[in-house]
């Protein structure tokens, strides 16, 4: 029969063996590699090729969640080069939604969904003052919706280069 090694004393083992990590452990060799403690059960996590005992493991190996700043246990997010807890990555806006496989916008190392961010630092159209997402008419010294540049006077989008303003309000060449 071949001679079993200690995967930490590197002597003879003889006895009752502890066999994990594809090494075989005296009994009361087997402990945490950062606490010195037995590790007892079936439950603990391995760095470098030792054994760690959970809290351990979670103390000085876990993910630190960006938005709590505790250790992760379960699944992690990892976005905006920072680590989440998957509840903890919500939109930065007011609706809070969940942002776990959604696409979004950064903002000061947050995410946002694409409603809130508008709503919170798109520019406003004069004309409905609804965030402009898209392209806008810059005129009057505003932003404004394509269909919101109307003439004060008729309603109807100006779509011409020239036009006439009335009270900071644009008029068609016609209604001028």
């Amino acid at each position: 029969m071949a001679e079993v090694i200690c995967g930490k004393c590197n002597e003879t083992v003889t006895g009752r063996i502890i066999t994990a990590l594809n090494k075989s452990w005296h009994p009361d060799h087997f402990v945490c590699l950062k606490c010195d403690k037995p590790i007892s059960g079936s439950t603990f996590n391995e760095r470098e090729g030792s054994p760690i005992c959970s809290d351990c493991f979670l103390q000085y190996f876990s993910e630190i969640c960006a938005s709590c700043k505790k250790p992760i246990k379960g699944k992690i997010i990892k976005a905006l080069g920072q680590t989440w807890h998957e509840d903890h990555f919500v939109c930065g806006g007011p609706c809070m939604k969940p942002m776990s496989g959604e696409s979004f916008f950064e903002r000061d190392g947050k995410p946002y969904c694409r409603e809130d961010f508008e709503n919170i630092f798109a520019a406003k159209c004069k004309g409905c003052e609804k965030p402009i997402s898209d392209k806008a008419i810059v005129a009057l010294e505003a932003k404004w919706h394509k269909d919101c540049f109307k003439c004060k006077a008729c309603k109807e989008p100006i779509t011409a280069n020239t036009f006439a303003v009335e009270d900071n309000q644009p008029l068609c060449t016609s209604c001028a």
